[in-house]
């Protein structure tokens, strides 16, 4: 009998340390906090859930992606102030490169550290109209007359609506041949604005829901999500010219090094280039930078004459300083309003 309960201590000895050696062995759950821009809700509630299960096949362990969204210049801002984002995946490449001029908290070359200029995705804009396109609007200059009403975000505190501006003027600035009636074609698009919504989501809301204006100004993946969700009460067109967008992602540095999530957070940012996630993004009707999903989606994007910002307005810094700081351009266009 000694020998019996002696030989149950030692199992039970070896069964509970096995146990603690594996609990040792199991990396600790962590979360990851993405900070991004309104209208990709849907596509990281989709693609956290695919990076999920496969870290958790690669290491064992368990993560969680919390979302943050709101207009990107404001979600910018938030980080700045001290949200403890460990990336930001926000709408433009200006908003990020703030994160660096504002505390550092990325390095200025950050664009450096990822195929593609950090860019994984890309978008471009586009019109929503209501079911059958009442007001006939095919092009920007539709936008400017006087019996339609339009929606459009804040260029302030929206990457999106800062999209839509820089579409608006080069369009303008093409067809009528200077920068001056670039500016004038543009203070009569706002004009035509009644009410400036901080984010994109916000301005998507007032048009669909709040059933405000005659043609929304939308992020391309926003205007077919309209679709998705109302089904055939709205209709896409797609102007003679758009601006290629170009949201581009990074860790944020200081946060990642202090709650030792570095690893993770760029594991997480690296698998928006893998096939699986690239068509996730097209799904989600964003443009995708992989060859396979954009053959796959290629019907889903009409072809359209995109420009570069670089090429219209020197890079985010020139266009920034040109139109959205203090007493720039969209100031001195909306004050007069």
């Amino acid at each position: 009998m000694t020998q019996r309960r002696d030989f149950i201590k030692l199992s039970l000895a070896l069964t509970l340390a096995g146990a603690a050696w594996a609990a040792a062995a199991q990396p600790a759950p962590v979360t990851l906090l993405n900070v991004s821009y309104d209208p990709t809700r849907e596509l990281y509630v989709e693609y956290n859930a695919a990076f999920a299960k496969h870290w958790k096949a690669k290491t064992g362990q368990d993560v969680t992606i919390k979302q943050s969204h709101g207009g990107s210049g404001k979600q910018a801002r938030s980080i700045i102030d001290g949200l403890d984002a460990d990336v930001a995946t926000l709408a433009l490449a200006g908003d990020t490169d703030a994160l660096h001029a504002n505390g550092n908290w990325i390095p200025k070359d950050w664009q450096k550290r990822l195929p593609l200029n950090s860019t994984p995705y890309a978008s471009t804009i586009i019109f929503a109209v209501r079911q059958g396109n009442p007001k006939g609007i095919k092009d920007w200059d539709d936008l400017v007359r006087a019996d339609v009403k339009v929606i459009t975000p804040n260029p302030k505190t929206s990457g999106g609506a800062r999209w839509n501006y820089l579409a608006a003027w080069e369009f303008a600035k093409r067809k009528y041949g200077s920068d001056a009636k670039a500016k004038d074609f543009v203070a009569k698009l706002y004009g035509n604005v009644p009410v400036l919504d901080t984010g994109a989501r916000g301005s998507t809301i007032t048009f669909a829901q709040r059933n405000q204006g005659d043609v929304l100004i939308a992020w391309e993946n926003e205007a077919y999500l309209l679709e998705k969700e109302f089904g055939t009460k709205f209709d896409v067109v797609y102007p003679s010219i758009s601006i290629l967008a170009e949201p581009a992602v990074t860790i944020v540095d200081k946060n990642v090094d202090k709650k030792g999530t570095r690893a993770v957070a760029q594991a997480y940012l690296e698998f928006l280039y893998s096939e699986e996630a690239q068509d996730i993004i097209g799904k989600n009707f964003y443009r995708p930078t992989s060859a396979k999903a954009q053959a796959k989606y290629a019907k889903q994007f009409p072809k359209l004459n995109l420009f570069k910002i670089d090429e219209a307005f020197g890079g985010w810094e020139k266009a920034a300083k040109d139109h959205f700081a203090d007493n720039a351009s969209f100031d001195q266009i909306y004050t007069k309003k």
